[in-house]
């Protein structure tokens, strides 16, 4: 760290406090992550799967770039040293205090996060955790992923078990504990997202659980019951979908909001992973 001066903190996740720095040297401007768990060896580093991730995928303006990792043996405290960003979605929708956002950059934002999915999940890594905070953007609405801290690879064999995503943003197969959930949950949570760019206010903001998934059926109403993963799910772990019909899209938006939108936004906030859009399907929707 002695080659970087702080400037202030960024961020104090679960797994981390991130800091916006400058080389002593060069004068670039970086984001550091000090990771809070203590590294033995360089050999357990590689073992972190945030480091893998950023190690298997090769450069792509999509993700984040990692510049220098390095661990400290005297305090075992390992550090990441990634480009930096100027905000992320989360700061962009609360500085926005209810104006909405044009359009034409709500579709530049959704289409380069749906291409940086596609990348990944060509790699053979799903994301588990697209959330605003999560999602960079400069201030010319460039984006870039962050945080690939829960990062999994598709082939990899389940259950997983740890915790996956911040809960407005997680599907329904995940809330309902499956053990077999892929990359199309980060399909649910960019429709997620992308209703919430547009109204600025969170489409599904459950306060537990149990109230996530009541809150998704007030809204898309309960699954069909002879085809729907979520039913066997839910009588697997003891949850009963409220007997509600679907309310349309459409009461959630302005009456000038395209039908095409609605239609796309729909078909990634399906409660069957196998029918919603791949990354690939929806970079092809009318909607673009």
């Amino acid at each position: 760290m002695d080659d970087y001066l702080t400037v202030k903190e960024l961020g104090n996740g679960s797994f981390g406090t991130v800091v916006q720095a400058k080389h002593n040297q060069t004068g670039q401007v970086v984001a550091i992550k000090k990771m809070k768990k203590k590294f033995s060896s360089w050999d357990k580093v590689c073992e972190l799967r945030e480091f893998k991730a950023l190690r298997t995928l090769p450069s792509h303006p999509s993700i984040i770039s990692l510049l220098e990792a390095f661990l400290i043996p005297q305090t075992r405290e390992l550090y990441f040293v990634f480009e930096y960003m100027e905000g992320n979605l989360y700061q962009l929708i609360k500085d926005r205090r209810g104006k909405k956002l044009n359009e034409k950059i709500v579709q530049s934002i959704i289409f380069q996060i749906l291409e940086g999915l596609y990348f990944i999940h060509s790699y053979g890594i799903f994301h588990r955790d697209m959330k605003p905070e999560n999602i960079l953007i400069s201030t010319q609405k460039k984006i870039t992923f962050g945080d690939f801290g829960l990062a999994r690879e598709i082939k990899s064999k389940p259950p997983y078990t740890d915790y996956v995503s911040t809960r407005w943003y997680r599907a329904p197969e995940v809330l309902l504990r499956s053990n077999s959930y892929s990359a199309p949950i980060d399909l649910w949570a960019v429709g997620t997202i992308l209703a919430e760019l547009f109204t600025l206010n969170p489409l599904f903001p459950g306060f537990s659980e149990i109230d996530q998934l009541y809150t998704i059926s007030k809204v898309l109403g309960s699954p069909n019951v002879k085809s729907e993963l979520s039913v066997k799910l839910a009588k697997t772990m003891g949850f009963s979908f409220p007997q509600t019909p679907p309310q349309p899209l459409s009461n959630m938006f302005s009456q000038s909001t395209p039908p095409y939108f609605l239609e796309f936004l729909s078909n990634l906030l399906l409660y069957d992973p196998k029918q919603r859009l791949t990354a690939l399907d929806a970079l092809k929707h009318p909607y673009f």
